[in-house]
C-alpha cells in the first residue's frame, strides 16, 4: 500500500512538472483561493471593527431598555412577553426570582461565549443586575447566524471555482495552438510536409504557427532540390559510366600488367556504378512508405532466394548458418527492397568475417513491435568478426560513415549498405539496431505485421 502510494505521489509530481495544462490549473485553483481568503479575511476584520466601534453601544442601550421593561424586580409576566414579542431568551437569578425562558440554552450560552471573548474591561453586552440584586441575562439565537455564513462561504467557494473552470477553459482555448504547433513540428520532423499547422489565432502564438509554417516550407524545398539535384547527377552519371565499363570490356586483350589495370578500372567503374545505383535508391526511399510496392512476402522464402542468388555471384555456396523460425507470419513488404535489405546485411557479415572461425548467422524470430506491441518479425544477422569500437556505433547507419575508411575500400563498401538497411526498414514502419556481439556485430531489424 505505501509502495503504491508513492508511485501515485511520483506520477503525480512527474504529471504537474511536465505538463503546463496541470500547472496553469493549478495556478488558477491557488491564486481562486488566495483571493477568496483575503476577500474573507478582509471583511470579518471589516465588519468587526464596525461592531465594536458602531454597533456594540446602540446594542447596549436597547438592551438596556428591555431589562427595564422587565422592571425591578423582575416580572416572569413581562419577561414573558417579551420572550414572545422578541427572538430572545431571558434567563433572571437573583433573592426573589429564579427563572429562564423556554429557549434553548445553548444558543444564547453561545453568543455570551463569543461576547466574554471581547474585551475584559467592557460590561458585558447582553447581561445587566438590577437595583434589587437580581442578575437578567439575555440571549439571542445565532443558529441563523452561524449556518448563513457557511452557506454563503461555500456558495462563494463555489463560484470561484466556477470562474476557475471557466478561466481555465477560456486559457486553454488560446493556448491550443501549442498542441496544433507541436503536431506540426513532429510531422515535419517525420517528413511529411503536406499538411501545414493551422492558424487559428491572429495574435503571437497565431503568428508562431505561421512562422513555423514558412520555416518547414524553406525546408521543404531544400530537400526537394536537394533530391531533385541529387537524382539528376545520378541519373546523368549512369550513362556514361555505363559506357565506360562497355568500352573497357571491349578492348582488345592485353599483356598481363595491363590486363590487371583492365581489372582494377572495371572493379572502379563497378564501383561508381553501385554508389549511383545505391544513390538514387536511397532518394526514393525517402519518400517512405509511399515508395514502396507490398505484396504478401514469405520471409523464410525469401532469405534462402537470397542466399542462392549470392552463392551464384560468388561462385558457390557462401558460409552462412541460417536459423530460420517455421511459424512465422506472411507480410505486407516490397519484396524488392527487402531483397537489397537482406543482400546487404549478408554482404556486409560475409565482409567481416573473412578471417572468422564461425561462419555469420542469420536468424528469423516472431516478436513483438516495440511501439504498438502487436506482432513483428525479427532479422538478426550476426558476424564473428572484429566488430566495432562502441563509439562508432551510433554512427554505422549514416550515409558513406565507414569506421576504417581504408579497408572499407579495399573491401568494396561505398559506406552506404547500413544505410540504405535503415531506410527500408523505416519505410515499412520498422526499425534497425546494431550492437557489439562479443565477438563480431549484430544487426536487427524489426519489421511489423500489418493487416
Amino acid at each position: 500500500m505505501a509502495s503504491l502510494r508513492r508511485r501515485w505521489h511520483h506520477r503525480a509530481r512527474h504529471a504537474l512538472s511536465h505538463s503546463l495544462r496541470l500547472r496553469l490549473m493549478a495556478l488558477f485553483l491557488v491564486l481562486a483561493l488566495a483571493m477568496a481568503a483575503t476577500f474573507i479575511f478582509g471583511m470579518q476584520k471589516a465588519l468587526s471593527v464596525g461592531w465594536r466601534d458602531a454597533a456594540r453601544p446602540l446594542v447596549s442601550d436597547y438592551v438596556d431598555r428591555l431589562v427595564a421593561e422587565i422592571g425591578s424586580p423582575p416580572s416572569i409576566e413581562r419577561a414573558q412577553a417579551l420572550t414572545r414579542r422578541l427572538p430572545v431568551s431571558v434567563q433572571i437569578a437573583g433573592p426573589v426570582v429564579n427563572w429562564r425562558s423556554g429557549a434553548q440554552a445553548e444558543a444564547w450560552q453561545h453568543f455570551h461565549a463569543h461576547d466574554d471573548a471581547q474585551d475584559p474591561s467592557q460590561p458585558r453586552l447582553l447581561v445587566r443586575t438590577t437595583a434589587d440584586g437580581h442578575r437578567i441575562e439575555l440571549g439571542v439565537s445565532v443558529a441563523a447566524w452561524e449556518n448563513q455564513p457557511r452557506r454563503v462561504g461555500w456558495l462563494t467557494l463555489a463560484g470561484i471555482l466556477a470562474l476557475t473552470a471557466l478561466a481555465y477553459a477560456h486559457v486553454r482555448h488560446l493556448l491550443r495552438p501549442l498542441d496544433d504547433i507541436r503536431a506540426g513540428a513532429q510531422r515535419f520532423g517525420s517528413g511529411a510536409f503536406g499538411e501545414p499547422i493551422p492558424v487559428r489565432h491572429r495574435d503571437e502564438l497565431g503568428q508562431l504557427a505561421s512562422d513555423v509554417n514558412a520555416m518547414a516550407r524553406s525546408i521543404h524545398r531544400m530537400l526537394e532540390a536537394k533530391r531533385a539535384l541529387l537524382l539528376a547527377i545520378s541519373h546523368e552519371l549512369r550513362s556514361p559510366l555505363t559506357r565506360a565499363r562497355l568500352n573497357t570490356e571491349l578492348l582488345p586483350e592485353a599483356p598481363a600488367d595491363l590486363a590487371a589495370r583492365r581489372e582494377a578500372l572495371l572493379r572502379d567503374l563497378g564501383e561508381m556504378r553501385d554508389l549511383v545505383t545505391d544513390l538514387l535508391e536511397s532518394e526514393r526511399l525517402g519518400q517512405g512508405h509511399a515508395a514502396l510496392q507490398l505484396e504478401p512476402v514469405d520471409m523464410p522464402a525469401l532469405v534462402r532466394e537470397v542466399v542462392d542468388g549470392l552463392a551464384q555471384a560468388h561462385g558457390g555456396a557462401p558460409t552462412l548458418e541460417l536459423d530460420l523460425a517455421s511459424d512465422l507470419p506472411v507480410l505486407q513488404l516490397d519484396r524488392t527492397r527487402m531483397r537489397l535489405l537482406l543482400r546487404n546485411l549478408l554482404d556486409n557479415a560475409l565482409r567481416h568475417s573473412a578471417d572468422a572461425e564461425q561462419p555469420p548467422l542469420l536468424r528469423l524470430r516472431a516478436t513483438a513491435a516495440a511501439d504498438t506491441g502487436g506482432l513483428a518479425v525479427g532479422i538478426t544477422v550476426r558476424d564473428h568478426g572484429p566488430g566495432v569500437a562502441p563509439s562508432a556505433l551510433p554512427h554505422l547507419a549514416e550515409p558513406f560513415y565507414r569506421p576504417d575508411t581504408a579497408r572499407g575500400r579495399a573491401a568494396g563498401g561505398v559506406g552506404l549498405g547500413l544505410y540504405l538497411c535503415k531506410l527500408v526498414a523505416q519505410a515499412h514502419g520498422g526499425s534497425l539496431a546494431i550492437a557489439n556481439a562479443q565477438p563480431g556485430l549484430e544487426v536487427t531489424v524489426t519489421l511489423p505485421a500489418r493487416a
